[in-house]
């Protein structure tokens, strides 16, 4: 018998999560199979959900956004487990990678085929307390725009990425931004540095078209500074990848990558909407960012 333990962040999705689980554990039982729904207690007892699952054979099923898969998908690759997604947060961009379904009957039947893919996961930090992060990790303009989302409280939810944007362009600060890609260094002035495993982030954003989740590399895209206006005017070509034409934008794929910079303000850094701190600006201790290939089965 299938056997799915749903961790459910009932913040995601601006409290939509609680709701989208519904559906989707109903036509899972109806089929016969074992569903245990839990709201996530907080990341250290979620850690502990997760292990107790695994050991018992079930399929962890993340339920809400990208920053509720990143929390629980490193574990579950550690333990050797297998995890399942429901999208129900904002962006839900690793989910759109995978190609997954919106409709809740669609999900169930996904996690029922039980199909297995095995995909990459980046690593942010020293090894001894490594971040893990699933889909992309960003530095400057992109991760004040998702400061402003996570805050975001009486936008539309299909506003919220846009105007997030737009809001971060029209008040960035270039910074200069030091890059060791595999050993070959680069110094390079801009509005924003992603380093990807998926090709998608702020909601459909197509940030490394030729990103791919199972290659074992990461792109590195950079938007190099230009003027605010230039750069609110380039922001639609985004969605479909038209930005990387653009001169003022670099593209470099790599394994293991270390980026420091500075500005005259701090440098954000964010990775699938959460905070990761600010960007180290002494250019000996940079930040350390690496592709953990095949790390995780995944229901897809």
């Amino acid at each position: 018998m299938d056997a799915f333990a749903f961790l459910v962040n009932p913040a995601s999705g601006g409290g939509a999560a609680p709701e989208a689980v519904v559906p989707v554990a109903r036509h899972l039982r109806e089929a016969g199979a074992s569903v245990e729904v839990t709201y996530s207690p907080g990341p250290h007892a979620a850690q502990l959900l997760v292990a107790d699952a695994v050991a018992r054979g079930d399929v962890v099923v993340s339920v809400g956004g990208d920053g509720m898969l990143s929390s629980v998908a490193g574990a579950v690759a550690h333990l050797g487990g297998t995890l399942g997604i429901v999208p129900a947060g904002r962006g839900n961009d690793f989910a759109r990678m995978l190609g997954l379904p919106d409709d809740p009957i669609a999900q169930a039947d996904v996690l029922l085929a039980g199909r297995r893919c095995t995909v990459d996961l980046i690593g942010y930090g020293a090894a001894d307390g490594q971040r893990v992060v699933a889909g992309s990790v960003y530095a400057g303009v992109d991760a004040h725009a998702a400061d402003l989302v996570d805050r975001s409280r009486y936008v539309p939810k299909v506003a919220q990425y846009p105007l997030a944007a737009v809001r971060s362009l029209a008040t960035y600060t270039p910074a200069l931004y030091r890059l060791s890609i595999d050993g070959d260094r680069h110094e390079l002035e801009g509005a924003t540095v992603v380093v990807a495993n998926s090709g998608f982030y702020g909601k459909g954003m197509k940030i490394a078209p030729a990103a791919s989740l199972d290659d074992g590399l990461l792109d590195v895209v950079v938007i190099g500074a230009g003027s605010k206006r230039s750069l609110i005017r380039a922001l639609p070509s985004v969605y479909d990848g038209r930005h990387v034409e653009r001169h003022e934008v670099h593209v470099f794929t790599g394994r293991e990558i270390t980026l420091s910079a500075t500005s005259r303000r701090p440098v954000l850094v964010g990775g699938d909407g959460e905070s990761l701190g600010v960007l180290p600006s002494d250019p000996a201790a940079p930040v350390a960012i690496a592709v953990r290939p095949g790390a995780l089965s995944v229901i897809c």
